[in-house]
């Protein structure tokens, strides 16, 4: 197996990890979660660099073989500029330089053959190497979003805990407070002011009946007293 494609699978099967199911299994999953984000940063950071490598090498095999393109071109022009100059020394009776040139002209064309095999032997090379690297690309893009999904499930993780932990905090509070419950006792002292209120209202009726009492009487006084008056106008 070759380098590129052990760098695939690795790429591949990281990329299709599920945490799910990982976390399911760890017996400390914020812990766990810390680790795989250290081994993913780390994977990522080495397939990379492999990866950069892997399209360098891809680019230079198609520099090389648009090199072998040009060349093709370039010794198919000198081809037939040689050709053309062999049949115009040939047209003027120049019958051995004539042959120089189509000699030159096939010369050329074995070069121009040449470097057409040598660019179509790359092709097959060049579209496999494509395809790996894309497929690397894609894989790496998915560890990167692994990441940020690793990341997210343990800052979800955090807060859970940090929310449990203060809910724990003030339902411990809460249990505190009902041992010795504040409100019973306002609620005693509540008792206590309505019954010394109870208390004053009873004496002001208590006056006041007394009061008019006092009044009553007072005025049966002077009723006699009327009484006694015309009595003695009566025997006057």
């Amino acid at each position: 197996m070759s380098s590129k494609q052990t760098i695939l699978g690795r790429v591949t099967q990281l990329a299709k990890a599920n945490i799910n199911a990982l976390l399911d299994q760890a017996e400390d999953p914020q812990k766990m979660l810390d680790q795989l984000i250290r081994d993913y940063a780390n994977n990522i950071a080495e397939a990379e660099e492999a990866v950069a490598a892997t399209i360098g090498n891809l680019r230079l095999m198609e520099q090389d073989h648009q090199e072998d393109v040009d060349a093709a071109k370039e010794w198919g022009g000198k081809a037939l500029a040689a050709s053309r100059k062999a049949d115009e020394l040939r047209a003027g009776g120049q019958t051995v330089e004539a042959d120089r040139f189509d000699n030159l002209a096939k010369v050329a064309l074995g070069r121009q053959l040449q470097s057409e095999k040598e660019a179509k032997t790359a092709e097959p090379t060049i579209a496999a190497q494509t395809e790996v690297v894309q497929k690397l690309k894609t894989g790496l893009d998915q560890m990167k979003a692994k990441l940020g999904e690793l990341r997210a499930k343990r800052d979800e993780l955090v807060a859970r805990v940090k929310s449990a932990q203060a809910q724990n905090t003030m339902m411990d509070a809460v249990k505190n407070i009902d041992v010795l419950d504040p409100t019973s006792e306002l609620s005693r002292f509540e008792d206590k002011v309505r019954r010394e209120e109870a208390k004053a209202l009873g004496k002001q009726e208590l006056a006041a009946s007394s009061l008019d009492a006092q009044f009553e009487q007072l005025d049966a006084l002077g009723d006699s007293a009327e009484i006694e008056a015309r009595l003695a106008a009566l025997k006057a």
